[in-house]
């Protein structure tokens, strides 16, 4: 016989079984594993692990009962029986829901109808599981042809392919892996996932540079109309990556660094909300500054959380944008206010500008678009040099601000090339 529990009233807390119990048990030839009042029915069911539960109620009162049995929500972990006194219909459904399998009066137990009632118990029990079984891999499927269908559009809209070459992708990648579909699915929805908050939280690093350089522009005389235009599209789309980064499941780290850079945009959104005029630009820099590398930890704290080494290079390529706004934002500063520090910084960010666009020139993960977007951010830093040392004349001024923005589109577009290539995607 599987090993018994026996659960017994409080008033029968010292273990002794009532003469009726232990001769049907007896009958049955069975001796339990142990017994016990209901208070302690979860903690001694998960130690001694029963195959079997009985219940010996003969009060018609299952407070303590159903108390006890709240812990399992309905699934106990093996078949339980009760055996009690007459109980209402209403008790009954409620000791149904709470996983009882099978019931027998009190005052007609003998060995046979215990068997009985043991029987019943196992085989609704097991019957049960099976039924439980079924439907939570039912769920599972569900939720994996979902995770499928949602990772194939993703591959469709990144890569432009149709359906079929998607779903041999993930199928592939599955394969490759020795993972399940739906797993290899979920992947790429989060590595795309991270991809994308990568993206945004390195736009906030170039955006911090951009809004002192179109204030450091617009003081400068050049093109003061067109930079009064990107000043506003620039902190209408750090607000919008903000919102958006805030919906993600970012983890501690990532949401510690979100916090941070809220804090350090609003005390540069403070900053530019004042007068414009040369003295302020300085208090303008220094917040952008702290935006910068708030963003920056943020930058990194996604890349870490992310785990895939992949996305390194989308951090790397994103941060190219916002060195060539703080190139172009460091030179005019300097034009601006000759006192500033901003020209000790312009040989330094030159020289990370130059090994970064090296090593994105060498990186293994590459494509048609790709190299022809790195030839092209290769030419527009060349026009941003010769800004930088024409600074001093109203056209160099005017070359340096075109060759920023240009590259910062071309690395954009390179950034969001590499976000949605398969390397980061399946990677």
């Amino acid at each position: 016989m599987n090993p018994l529990l026996v659960v017994l009233p409080p008033e029968t807390a010292d273990g002794a079984l009532p003469a009726a119990l232990a001769q049907a048990l007896a009958g049955c030839g069975i001796v339990p594993v142990g017994c016990l009042a209901c208070g302690d029915l979860v903690r001694q069911a998960e130690a001694l692990a029963p195959r079997q539960i009985l219940v010996w109620l003969p009060a018609p009162a299952p407070e303590p009962l159903l108390e006890a049995l709240q812990a399992w929500s309905g699934t106990p972990p093996c078949a339980l029986s009760l055996v009690s006194a007459p109980l209402d219909a209403a008790v009954h459904a409620q000791l149904v829901a709470l996983g009882v399998h099978a019931w027998a009066p009190i005052e007609r137990l003998d060995a046979p109808s215990l068997a009985a009632l043991l029987v019943r118990a196992r085989a609704r029990w097991q019957r049960e599981a099976a039924l439980r079984t079924e439907l939570d891999a039912s769920r599972t499927r569900l939720d994996e042809r979902k995770w499928i269908d949602r990772a194939k559009g993703l591959l469709m809209s990144a890569r432009g392919i149709g359906e079929d070459e998607a779903f041999g992708l993930l199928r592939g990648a599955a394969m490759h892996a020795n993972l399940r579909l739906g797993e290899v699915s979920r992947s790429v929805l989060e590595a795309a996932q991270w991809a994308d908050a990568i993206n945004r939280a390195g736009q906030l690093r170039m955006l911090s540079q951009r809004l002192v350089r179109v204030a450091a522009q617009a003081l400068a005389g050049v093109d003061a109309r067109r930079a009064r235009v990107l000043r506003t599209q620039s902190a209408e789309r750090v607000q919008h990556n903000l919102d958006h980064l805030a919906t993600l499941a970012l983890g501690e780290a990532g949401t510690e660094a979100l916090a941070r850079v809220r804090s350090a945009w609003q005390d540069l959104e403070t900053a530019l909300s004042a007068r414009l005029a040369a003295p302020a630009l300085l208090g303008i820099d220094a917040r952008a500054e702290g935006l910068l590398l708030a963003a920056e930890a943020l930058t990194d704290a996604l890349e870490a959380s992310g785990a895939r080494r992949a996305l390194r290079i989308v951090n790397l390529c994103g941060r190219q944008r916002m060195r060539a706004q703080r190139l172009a934002k460091d030179a005019l500063l300097a034009s601006v206010l000759p006192a500033a520090r901003s020209q000790d910084r312009l040989a330094s960010t030159m020289d990370e500008f130059e090994a970064a666009l090296r090593e994105l020139e060498a990186a293994p993960l590459s494509s048609p678009e790709i190299r022809a977007a790195l030839a092209i951010a290769r030419d527009e830093w060349l026009h941003l040099m010769r800004g930088v040392r024409g600074i001093d004349s109203a056209e160099g001024r005017a070359s340096l601000v075109r060759a920023s923005d240009a590259l910062v589109d071309t690395f954009e577009q390179l950034t969001a090339s590499y976000e949605h290539s398969l390397q980061v995607i399946m990677s």
